[in-house]
This record gives C-alpha cells, sequence and structure tokens, in this order.
C-alpha cells in the first residue's frame, strides 16, 4: 500500500513514519507541505499518487488559537478539506486524526461516537468542523478522534511531568480533568490496522480506560522511579488559561469493537511501554536507558 502522511514531524507523524514504514510511504512535515495551501497539496498528491492518506498535520497550540482563530481554522479545517478533496480525485481512502475537545466534557462518562460533539474551545470547533468537511467530500474516510497524546518526539504533559521531575521536588497538578491517556505509537499501529479495512466512519482511538491529569502525574512519576517528588491536586479553576477545557472527555472504544478491530491496550500499560521503549537515559557509561531500568 502506497501512503501518504502530513504532518510527519510531530509527535503523532514520527511514529505514523516508524510504524507504517513497512509499506511505501510518502512523509511530508509542515515546513514541506502547507496544507492550507491548496495548490501545493493538490500537486503532491497527484504526484505521489497514494492509495491511502493519514492527515496529522494541525494547529495544536489550544490556548493560541483562541487568539488566532483564523489561522486554527485555516489549518484545521481549510487544510483538511484540501487534503480530502485531493484524496477523492486519485481514489485514495483517508484518515483524519482529530480530539477530544470536539466534546463539552459534560456527559460524566466515557464519550462513544454516537454522542453529540459540542466543542467548547477555538481548536475544538475547528477540529469538528474539518470532521465534518472531510465527511462532505471524502467518502472513504476514517475520523479518529484520540485524546492526551504522548510520544517520544513532543513537548507534551508526560514528558513534561519528566522533565519537571529532574529539577522540582514538588509538582502542582489539576485534579479535576479527566481523560484517556494515549501513546502515539500505539495510535499508530492502529491507524495502521484501520487502513487495512474498508470500515469507514468514525473512531474512538484511545488507550483504554481513563483517569485525572493528577493521577497520571503520579502514575508518570512512581514508573519512572521518581518516588521522592510531592505531587499536589489543584483545580482547573487556579489556572486562567485562555481556551476552556473538557472537564472529562475520556474515550469509549465502541467502533473498534462493533467493527471486530484490536482494541488498544490500558493506558498504564501503554505508559510503562513509553517509558521502557522510548524515554532513554544516559547512564554512567553514556548507555541510553529507560528510567523504569533505571529504577529497577
Amino acid at each position: 500500500m502506497k501512503i501518504l502522511i502530513t504532518g510527519a514531524g510531530g509527535q503523532l507523524g514520527r511514529d505514523l513514519v516508524r510504524v507504517l514504514g513497512r509499506w511505501h510511504c510518502t512523509a511530508f512535515t509542515r515546513q514541506q507541505l502547507d496544507i492550507a495551501d491548496e495548490k501545493a497539496v493538490r500537486r503532491l498528491i497527484a504526484e505521489a499518487k497514494p492509495e491511502a492518506i493519514v492527515h496529522a498535520a494541525a494547529y495544536t497550540k489550544v490556548d493560541q488559537a483562541e487568539a488566532e482563530p483564523e489561522e486554527t481554522y485555516r489549518i484545521n479545517a481549510i487544510g483538511a478539506s484540501h487534503v480530502a478533496i485531493s484524496a477523492e480525485a486519485v481514489g485514495a481512502k483517508m484518515v483524519y486524526v482529530s480530539t477530544d475537545y470536539v466534546f463539552d466534557g459534560t456527559k460524566g462518562e466515557p464519550y462513544d461516537e454516537q454522542d453529540r460533539t459540542n466543542p467548547l474551545s477555538v481548536y475544538g470547533k475547528s477540529k469538528l468542523l474539518g470532521e465534518q468537511l472531510v465527511q462532505a467530500v471524502c467518502p472513504r474516510h476514517f475520523i479518529v478522534r484520540t485524546s492526551w497524546l504522548y510520544g517520544k518526539d513532543g513537548n507534551n504533559f508526560v514528558t513534561k511531568v519528566l522533565a519537571l521531575a529532574e529539577r522540582q521536588q514538588e509538582l502542582t497538578v489539576v485534579d479535576d480533568q479527566f481523560g484517556s491517556p494515549t501513546y502515539t505509537y500505539d495510535l499508530a499501529e492502529c491507524i495502521g490496522g484501520l487502513l487495512e479495512t474498508d470500515r469507514y466512519g468514525i473512531y474512538h482511538v484511545a488507550n483504554r480506560g481513563y483517569c485525572s491529569r493528577w493521577a497520571l502525574a503520579k502514575t508518570i512519576l512512581e514508573l519512572a522511579g521518581h518516588t521522592g517528588i510531592a505531587v499536589r491536586p489543584a483545580r482547573s479553576d487556579d489556572y486562567a488559561l485562555p481556551a476552556p477545557r473538557p472537564a472529562h472527555s475520556a474515550f469509549a472504544d465502541r467502533g473498534l469493537r462493533l467493527a471486530g478491530l484490536p482494541r488498544m491496550r490500558d493506558w498504564k500499560t501503554a505508559l510503562e511501554a513509553f517509558l521502557r521503549n522510548d524515554w532513554g537515559k544516559t547512564d554512567e557509561n553514556g548507555d541510553r536507558r529507560s528510567p523504569i531500568e533505571a529504577a529497577g
């Protein structure tokens, strides 16, 4: 299968290249392809003639998006439509990577694919519009919603906690936001599995289970061997962030189960795998070691 990947320089994009490399992949970073440039998108996709496109490029600065709505929509919605139109033109199936931020977080339990969307932020609204535009112009689509992503090449919650643990003895983390932490490698594997099917539609793809940000930070530190660091709980209201967040945006994987597709592993097992395999440290001999090995 010939696959084209957008957003290849991001944390998910890098794992998509790593995982989908078993096929013939053409990958473009943000610098190589401005998805808001319709002519460039059309030309590059026509030249590549992919059988599948994984569209991972996105504007993901959630707070900054509130001050830059036009740029956010230009990339997340209009750019997605350009990719979808070009995918349909060459007969390619398309994966559009979306987000838990399309929900308002008021359900109080994990969301499945049939639940009503109601984004709170500019970012969430732009991603929902992107979903709708892709669905309108590219019938062979997979809308893959995911949440709380972390990977070895990203500036994400997990890597931030690990970095802070190197220089602080106490962290303060909100305990009233709940979600499903998701390892980008696992997400890339699941996307690869979807591409081998024609079970098109919307999928919630996240590592199974959910937790609060506070509980996630505690688990990260425990697994990484940072046992002496205190994690103090805080409320979201204590922080004046520009963009509102859904309070409870955990996912249920009803779509994967109904399609008979493999389910994602639980979030704690995935986190442990990330720490062992992708978050290496250098020991006194200059060898790369994982925090789990170092703690053992």
